[in-house]
């Protein structure tokens, strides 16, 4: 007979993890769910989620070579990150933000506020590096990052709706993010990005609303032929800017 082992709860410890952490999970397995996979992986720091198919709970049993090619990518992390910012080149500068953060924090209090960060964090560097984005700093409820090519800028963008909006359909509490693109040659200092190009960017994410994608008239130009669909927000006053900027929406909802 096997010994039953006694109910451990960790919970509370897991934002001390500092280690790299990488959770496995395979979405057809019942017990533990998905849910309890997210979960985990939202409350350490800077853990990745790997959400492969099949049934199995041991991870040799089953399809080994997603598992492999996850630990593999995983063990990879960093290895091209530490790039530096290209000076005097053209970068699309991506912004999120979560809106109604404060508000946010002021209900759920400061430890499950907390948690919905660190799932927000997962997502966007999720989507981030797939689509070769270099995140150049957070700001507490949001991110800064930069783009070589504005393509997969917006693919990011469109990426990060999808994922915020899937983990919404599950979750108690959903997390409404904006986000806003602009493009120029923006000053690369200390590993960071200023100028007229960013100051821009912030304020067209500003202007949008939670599931929103918001992007200047010259983001929709340098992907001109692609397959994206833009709307026409017309022109818009941003703070801190004389001339109105020409907005447009980048859809991203799948046609249902």
């Amino acid at each position: 007979m096997i010994p039953r082992l006694p109910d451990v709860d960790v919970t509370e410890l897991l934002p001390q993890v500092r280690s790299p952490t990488l959770v496995l999970h395979r979405r057809q397995v019942p017990v533990p769910s998905v849910d309890t996979a997210r979960g985990l992986a939202s409350r350490i720091p800077n853990a990745r989620l790997a959400l492969l198919e099949g049934g199995s709970g041991a991870p040799y049993l089953g399809d080994e070579e997603a598992v492999h090619s996850a630990i593999d990518e995983f063990l990879g992390e960093g290895e091209e990150d530490d790039k530096p910012l290209a000076p005097e080149a053209v970068h699309t500068i991506l912004f999120t933000d979560i809106e109604g953060s404060t508000a946010l924090t002021q209900r759920l209090g400061d430890a499950k506020a907390r948690d919905l960060l660190r799932e927000h964090e997962r997502l966007v560097r999720d989507a981030l590096k797939a689509h070769g984005g270099s995140e150049v700093k957070t700001m507490g409820d949001g991110f800064m990052a930069s783009f070589s090519s504005a393509t997969k800028a917006l693919e990011c963008a469109i990426a990060m709706q999808r994922a915020f909006a899937e983990h919404n359909e599950a979750a108690e509490e959903p997390i409404n993010v904006r986000i806003g693109l602009n493009a120029g040659e923006p000053i690369a200092e200390d590993e960071d990005l200023f100028g007229t190009a960013v100051n821009r960017a912030a304020r067209i994410t500003a202007t949008a609303k939670g599931g929103e994608i918001l992007v200047a008239n010259v983001v929709r130009e340098l992907a001109e032929g692609k397959d994206f669909l833009f709307a026409d927000r017309g022109e818009a006053s941003l703070k801190g800017f004389d001339e109105p900027v020409r907005l447009y929406e980048l859809r991203w909802r799948e046609a249902g």
